[in-house]
């Protein structure tokens, strides 16, 4: 006796093992506005009922009505959606040149013991340096401009890029490079077709990670000196003990962080996805 399967039937065993992942997807997000909800509603009764004082802390109503005000009257510093191109401006382009930076500094000092023990130690020692005292010694050096935002922001991305790619490239299977470079590969060959596909993965979780950081560094530099920026409009609402304007400012970053986040997370799909076909 033989059994026929078609392809209903295959279409219900996946449904059928789709369906807890769909329900447990649904429970997250569930709860994760749940969170949300008693945060918010938390943080806007304790401030109605007097147990935390607005003053310093403000409430959630006052924080939309200070965010719809930017978008509709614009910031004391001018319109909001200006400050955000700045600011965004400035972290792009400083993630792009320190990620691009630390995948080729990490990638060669992964391949050369020789340069990883000169060059080593400086790393460290430049990466023990406060960023704040970075920051300050770029707008010294660059002035107010973007110049100095987008080098704070460089320097953040650049060393959380470059030791995931030194470390990824270290991993690379030894076997596999020994085996490439007894069929006749050179080294740039060994290099692009083995060390880097292997160290791809490092690479890609410190992308994710990097662009939160080259954000902090824009709005770090912002805040100690700017001409625009939601770092100086931080730096507006504290000084002028607005902290309404503080809350909003953060979570408009927070919103930005969270969609390149999104953006790079499909970026990284898209890529495993490309990688495991072609193996």
């Amino acid at each position: 006796m033989s059994v026929h399967f078609t392809e209903d039937d295959d279409r219900a065993e996946l449904d059928a093992l789709a369906r807890p992942v769909r329900r447990r997807q649904r429970l997250v997000r569930l709860l994760q506005v749940a969170v949300f909800v008693g945060v918010v509603g938390g943080w806007e009764a304790a401030s109605r009922l007097g147990w935390i004082d607005p003053f310093f802390f403000s409430m959630p109503s006052a924080v939309l009505a200070q965010m719809t005000e930017w978008v509709t009257e614009g910031t004391s510093i001018g319109p909001l959606w200006q400050q955000v191109a700045v600011t965004m401006t400035e972290t792009v382009i400083g993630f792009l040149i320190g990620a691009a930076g630390g995948v080729a500094f990490g990638i060669l000092l992964g391949r050369s013991r020789l340069l990883a023990e000169v060059f080593g130690m400086y790393i460290r020692i430049a990466n023990s340096v406060p960023r704040v005292v970075l920051g300050s010694i770029f707008i010294i050096a660059l002035g107010l401009g973007m110049a100095s935002k987008i080098a704070l922001a460089v320097v953040m991305v650049f060393f959380v890029v470059f030791a995931n790619a030194f470390q990824g490239v270290r991993e690379a299977d030894r076997a596999m490079i020994a085996n490439v470079r007894i069929l006749g590969a050179g080294l740039w060959q060994t290099t692009m077709s083995v060390v880097v596909p292997s160290a791809m993965t490092w690479i890609l979780a410190s992308l994710r990670a990097s662009f939160g950081f080259a954000l902090v560094g824009a709005v770090v530099g912002e805040f100690l000196g700017a001409r625009n920026g939601l770092g100086l409009l931080i730096a507006t609402a504290q000084g002028s003990f607005n902290p309404s304007g503080v809350f909003a400012a953060m979570i408009i970053l927070g919103a930005l962080a969270l969609a390149a986040d999104f953006a790079l997370s499909a970026v990284e799909r898209r890529f495993v996805a490309w990688k495991d076909r072609s193996d």
